[in-house]
This record gives structure tokens, sequence and C-alpha cells, in this order.
């Protein structure tokens, strides 16, 4: 493998050795100055508001600025990495340096695939990329394929989610070097785990992003998302920072995919939509191993995720599901306040329908908004979609952060794990819950003075009406405690619940990879058909080419008659009996040619 330089269009970038190209656009300013290890000089203008400058002797780790006309000193918009915090100098890298090991990694196909999501900061007691490398033979035990890490890019303060990113290429200085997250993936390539990142391309955060000074017509002047501006990606400058930023990660960092955040919040009035051109020259430019692309939408579409002849993937890999995940909490919990209201009649059928046809809504009305949302997901292979009953999102935007178990039980989620690794969706779990972690995964920042007042004051109004949560003493996102609480606790694996918990995930694991991911390869769609269901009982079913899989769950207080369902028994918690008791999974699978 050769060390990889991304040359990207903005920022610093080694030309020869020790020779330096600094860029900026900067259409807001009429003379900007490099400030290079301390020393001032002023920029070329090159035309169409950048500015460049060539600078000799340049050792990687020097510090540089941009210093514009009235004073003012901003980091680089496309720094590599940051000396400390958003605000400070940004660091020249030399992106050859590192040496990669496992040089022989070829990716691991999709079909295979076992999502772990993951916060470093909240991972392990130090937060850190070096100490997180310390948990992969872990993971890889436990039966994980892929590590989907929470944003990285650089953001305000040293503690937060990620989604509030302003420096979009440089790793959070708090999490460590660019060279520690190169040696996260290559460590976790060793151990046959594929690592993917979480990336924001729909807004920067509110705490430095310098952009609408140096270049206000980076964003649009009517446009906005629900986190502010929206970006102009139909101006050439920016759909370059814009489209060589997925690019990039995924070239230096050797990384085997990215999960593009809240697309439908990425508005372009191009001849192209900037992500099919990202997806398309991602397909182009990395040939030599599996690019797993996935992207969370609200809208339920399937326009971004085509299938070519033989299953092949043109663009976007798979859609993360929230309709599986909506549908799941309220059989699980009864809860229907705010979205939750979609789920609320009957969702036992509406779990029943994600399972076998991809989106509960599916051009229907939502009762919460009063619009139609959604389209026809039937023709979507099953593996088009990733299922989770938790994630960061669904936890954390909680007033107290509870996982499910807290809210529906240990029986009752365990039954609800099983039927999510058993279901022919890409699975995914959210970090610790495959050993029953208690800690609640809260919202936390690390914002200081009116900043930090508005995001607390905000976070309370954020649950009148939400999720049942109205009057609850909302904790502080950016009081340290909130996110020491967030923390994993270690300890949990080893207690006799979190052994059980770990067996019971190791042993679905197993049963996956043994049973259901040899159907997936030549899954297409019109794959899936409810068979019944009851008031907390669903039974689903689905015919591949290589055989037919079933799964019968019943949540419900009443036992259940067992559906006539082909095939044998390949699980069966917590025993199996032609009645199925309240808490209980089946799963059967009739192996061959099912047509």
């Amino acid at each position: 493998m050769a060390f990889k330089s991304f040359p990207k269009s903005w920022g610093a970038e080694y030309v020869a050795a020790g020779v330096v190209r600094f860029r900026l656009w900067a259409t807001g300013q009429d003379r900007v100055t490099l400030r290079l290890s301390g020393e001032d000089t002023e920029m070329n203008p090159s035309g169409d508001g950048w500015f460049e400058l060539l600078a000799t002797g340049v050792s990687p780790g020097a510090e540089y600025n941009f210093v514009l006309a009235d004073g003012t000193v901003v980091p680089d918009p496309a720094s590599r990495a940051q000396k400390a915090d958003v605000n400070g100098p940004s660091l020249v890298i030399d992106p050859t340096r590192y040496a990669w090991r496992n040089t022989e990694w070829k990716g691991r196909p999709w079909e295979e695939t076992v999502v772990y999501e993951m916060h470093v900061g909240t991972f392990t007691p130090a937060g850190t990329l070096q100490s997180a490398i310390g948990k992969l033979p872990y993971l890889a035990e436990l039966g994980i394929t892929l590590i989907e890490v929470m944003p990285l890019s650089q953001f305000g303060g040293s503690r937060g989610w990620g989604y509030d990113g302003v420096l979009l290429y440089a790793p959070h200085s708090a999490y460590g070097a660019p060279e520690d997250f190169k040696a996260f993936v290559d460590a976790a390539h060793g151990h046959g785990l594929s690592v993917v990142l979480d990336i924001v391309l729909n807004h920067f955060g509110p705490e430095g992003n310098y952009l609408p000074l140096l270049a206000p017509d980076f964003f649009h002047k009517e446009r906005m998302t629900p986190w502010g501006a929206g970006i102009a990606y139909d101006v050439d400058a920016v759909r370059r920072y814009i489209v060589e930023a997925p690019l990039y990660w995924l070239e230096e960092f050797n990384l085997d995919g990215l999960r593009f955040d809240a697309i439908d919040q990425i508005e372009d009035s191009s001849d192209k939509h900037v992500l099919i051109e990202t997806a398309e020259r991602i397909r182009a430019g990395i040939t030599t191993r599996p690019i797993h692309l996935t992207t969370e939408d609200s809208r339920n579409v399937i326009f971004l995720h085509p299938r070519g002849e033989e299953g092949s993937v043109p663009l976007f890999t798979g859609e993360w599901n929230d309709d599986f995940h909506n549908a799941v909490h309220v059989f699980a919990t009864g809860e229907t306040h705010a979205y939750y209201n979609d789920f609320a009649r009957e969702p036992e059928k509406q779990v029943a329908r994600v399972l076998a046809e991809g989106f509960a809504y599916q051009g229907e009305v939502s009762p919460q908004t009063g619009e139609k949302r959604g389209v026809k997901s039937t023709g979507q292979p099953p593996v088009a979609f990733v299922d989770f009953i938790q994630n960061h999102d669904q936890v954390g935007n909680r007033a107290q952060g509870e996982r499910l178990i807290k809210l529906a039980g240990a029986d009752r989620t365990r039954v609800l794990l099983a039927a999510l690794l058993f279901s022919p969706h890409i699975p995914l779990l959210f970090m610790g819950e495959e050993y029953g972690e208690t800690n609640p995964f809260l919202f936390f920042t690390d914002f200081h003075g009116d900043l930090a007042r508005a995001v607390r004051e905000g976070r309370a109004r954020e649950f009148e009406g939400h999720a049942g949560h109205q009057g609850e003493s909302v904790p502080d996102p950016n009081a340290e405690k909130t996110f020491a609480m967030s923390k994993l606790d270690w300890t949990k694996p080893d207690s006799r619940d979190g052994k059980n918990w770990l067996a019971l995930t190791r042993a679905l694991l197993a049963l996956r990879r043994k049973h259901v991911v040899p159907l997936l390869a030549t899954a297409r769609g019109e794959a899936g058909r409810v068979v019944k269901t009851m008031a907390g009982f669903l039974a689903v079913t689905w015919t591949f080419p290589k055989g037919t899989l079933s799964i019968a769950v019943n949540i419900g207080e009443k036992p259940q008659p067992l559906p006539d369902l082909p095939g044998e028994t390949i699980f069966a918690w917590p025993c199996a009996a032609n009645d199925l008791p309240q808490n209980a999974i089946t799963v059967r699978l009739a192996s061959g040619d099912a047509t």
C-alpha cells in the first residue's frame, strides 16, 4: 500500500520536499496574510476569490494561521490538524509519514456487515483513539465486522457528539492526531474489522466557523437548515470543499466507507446533485476494496440507492432506517409522543411491514406532519436498510438519555435484539448494547458564555411535548458531569448480567454469520412477506434464492400460537414451543432453492 496524500483544493499541501502550497478561498477579504511559524507573509490573489502562497523549508508540524486585513487571526478551514482547539493554530501535516502495517487489507463484503456505532470520547475512560485500539480484539471476538465512528471533524470545545464540526478535514484534537486515527483504522484492519466514519456535510457548528467571515458566498443567502445557514453547493469553490472531504477521509485514512448525516438537509440546485457527484467520484476513484456508503434521510427515499445487475452498487449502499427503530420503540415501550405518533396505531403491523418491505411509510400521510412521506421500497434488497433498536440519536435525544433496557426491561430488549440480529437487514448496535449497558448517553457539549446558555435553554425547551418528558429537569449539556455520565462502564461486561448479555450477543452473531449471511449476497427485492400480526405479536418470512428465513416475535401479555413457518428452528428464546409466550422469539430457516 502506498502512503497516501489526497491533494485538496483548499489548505496546506506539500508539493515537494519541504515545499507547501497554502490556498484559501476568501471572497469576503481584500487581503490575507499567512502566519507560518510566527512569520507573516502576504498571500497572492489568484482570481475568483482565491489566495495562494508557496512556502519553502516547511517542516511537518509547523504552526500556521491566516491573518485578515483587520487583524483577525483564523485557522485554516481545510486544516488537517489543530494544535489544540478549533480557534487556535493549524498544523502542517505530511500525510505520507504514517507507515501502514496491514497493507494486505482488502475490505469485507457488505452482506457480512454488523455495525458497531462508537463515540470515541465516551467509548473508553480515556476517550481517545489510542485507548480505543485496546478494545478492538473484544469487538472482533464478539462478531462485530464494521465500526462506525461518530464524527471526528474538529468542533468547538473538547467534548461533544461531533455533529457541530467546523474544520471538516481535521480529526478532533482531543481524540488524537491524524496519525492516531490512522493507527486505529490500521489496527482494526489487523483484527478483520472495517471502519467507516460518520461525516456531516449539511451544516457547520456554532463555534469556530470562520467561513462566513472569509467567504460569505459559502452559504446560501435564503436557505436555512435546522442548525444554521444552508451551504451553497452550486458554487465551485464550495463544491470542491464539500466533495473532496469524503474522498480525503477515505483515501488518506484508508477507511472502508462513510455514513452521510441528515442528507435531507443537503439541498442542491445543480444539474447533478452534490451527493450523486460525490458517490460517483468515490466509486470511480477507489476500486481496490469495497466502499460502503450509507445515508441518513428522514424522507424515506430510494433514488440514491439503486442496484445494478447482480446487485452492484453504483451510488450509496444503504440507508439508516429510522422507521424500524421508531416502530420497534412504540411496539416495546408504548410511547407515542412527538414523532412516535406516526407509529402509535398497531405498531406490530408497522414493525412487520418494515421487516418485510423496508419502510413503514411508503407514501402514506404522516399523522405527525399531515404530509405524505416516503416511496415504495419493496423493490430494494434487504441489505439496503441499516436497522437498529438503539443509536446515538434515539438514546441521546431523550431528556435523560435512557437506553432501551431501562425503558422496556431486559427480557423484552433481549427479544428485540435477537429480532434485529436475525433480520436480513443490516444490523447496527450502539456501543455498550452488546453487554446490556444501563448508563445513559446524554447530549453533551463544551460551550461557554452566551452560546452555552443558549444551548442549555434550547435543550430544555426542546422537550416540551417530546417523548413524554415535559417538565423534566434536563441535564445541562455543558456540565462535565453530563459527559462523564455518558461513558461506558467497562466493569459491567464482567458482572453476571453483563456476561450473560455478552454470551447471548455472541451466540446471536455467530448464528447470523452461519445462517443469515449466506442468504444475503444474492438477496433481491420483493423478498419479504408479513405472515401474521396480533397485538404484541408479529411473524415475517423472506424467500431468497438460497433459502427461506422466518421470524416470529411475541412481546404481548398473552401467548400466541406459532404460525406454520417453513424450515427448521435455528433459534428460540427462551425455549422452543408451539405457543410463543410473552417476550419470546422463534427463528426458522429452510435451506436450498426455496423457489
